[in-house]
């Protein structure tokens, strides 16, 4: 592994796999099918491992659409929040399915995308966030319809639904909760559709989560209204998977210690500046206090502040944790900072380097 240059997003497959069994025990015991979130994670060099245990993907643009299809296979799921007269068909020819996001889309379209299955997104106007910013049901949301009077006279037009509004949510009690508030919204709506997909935002991969109560529940939605679930986990997926390896370039004290690093929250962990989060790093504990931060010119590209068991040398090499979801699908070349690479651990402990970033990368992005 030293001898990859840093930066680069590592991917663990062990982890991913562990992952992804999760996921095969939820199917087999919830009979709920299982997409994966391009909008999180579209690394496909990982498909190969990923394939087997999901159905297919979702997607919210026409280029995740085609990714999902050529690269993936599966059932491809067509979402986004407006689809443009001049990408529609493109969109259509690579979907299985098709998600309207409003009424308005719907009829729209409706007459184009007559060859696939036709679904319309529900708004509950309840959600597990608590961002503002990524809040589905904030006030004057556009995602989705609500009234359930304007949705019954476009039922002969679609045959299904798509409600999300989970979002980083760990508690299944919240879940179960949240979800009998749309079975009291949206009942009569449900008792006539054929499929529903509850979204994604649900982290029932992660430890300690109760997957028997939560395969119980989707069994029981499932039974009452005749219809078949969809999930579609992005952060579920990839949890824990992968890391940013990153090496420190210059150290500093300035009433605190300091470490400068190869890499940059703003390009490559862009989610930890928008959510004013902290990045994660392990065992996190020794005498060594730092602030690891990165190195574009923003003055606000910080890591976090750690804790080490030795003084940070220039050279040496950190690992930052859970670095796959809204990574890679969000870097992006401020300042010109070199892009991480991308590289896969093997099962057998080997590391596979599956994509470098070069300068051409850089000037070919702009024009």
């Amino acid at each position: 592994m030293t001898a990859l240059a840093t930066p680069y997003y590592l991917i663990d497959k062990a982890k991913l796999l562990q992952n992804m069994e999760k996921i095969a025990y939820l199917r087999e015991k919830s009979g709920a099918k299982a997409l994966l979130a391009l909008k999180c994670f579209a690394t496909w060099s990982a498909f190969e491992t990923m394939r087997d245990y999901m159905d297919g993907t979702t997607s919210s643009s026409l280029y995740e659409v085609r990714l999902g299809r050529e690269k993936f296979g599966g059932e491809t799921h067509a979402y986004s929040v407006a689809y443009a007269d001049n990408e529609i068909e493109e969109v259509i020819s690579h979907a299985d399915k098709i998600i309207f996001n409003s009424i308005g889309q719907l009829e729209r379209f409706a007459d184009k995308a007559s060859g696939i299955v036709r679904g319309l997104r529900l708004n509950p106007q309840v959600s597990s966030s608590t961002f503002d910013l990524a809040d589905p049901a904030r006030p004057f949301s556009r995602l989705g319809e609500w009234d359930v009077a304007r949705v019954e006279a476009v039922m002969d037009r679609i045959s299904g639904f798509m409600i999300h509004n989970n979002c980083e949510n760990a508690d299944f009690s919240l879940f179960d909760r949240m979800l009998s508030q749309i079975e009291e919204k949206f009942g009569a709506l449900l008792k006539r559709a054929e499929w529903v997909s509850l979204g994604g935002g649900i982290h029932f991969t992660g430890d300690d989560y109760p997957l028997d109560a939560f395969a119980e529940r989707l069994k029981a939605f499932a039974g009452r209204y005749g219809v078949q679930v969809y999930l579609e986990p992005g952060e579920a997926s990839i949890t824990k998977s992968t890391t940013l390896e990153v090496s420190v370039l210059d150290t500093l004290f300035n009433g605190k210690h300091l470490a400068i690093v190869d890499s940059s929250i703003e390009a490559h962990m862009l989610d930890l500046l928008i959510y004013r989060e902290n990045a994660r790093i392990e065992p996190d504990t020794g005498p060594h206090e730092v602030m690891v931060c990165g190195k574009s010119c923003l003055a606000g590209d910080i890591f976090g502040t750690f804790r080490f068991e030795r003084e940070l040398k220039v050279g040496d090499r950190i690992s930052i944790q859970d670095a796959a979801g809204y990574t890679m699908v969000k870097k992006n070349w401020f300042n010109g900072v070199k892009m991480p690479a991308i590289a896969i651990r093997e099962l057998d402990g080997s590391v596979n380097l599956v994509r470098e970033f070069t300068y051409a990368d850089y000037e070919q992005n702009l024009s």
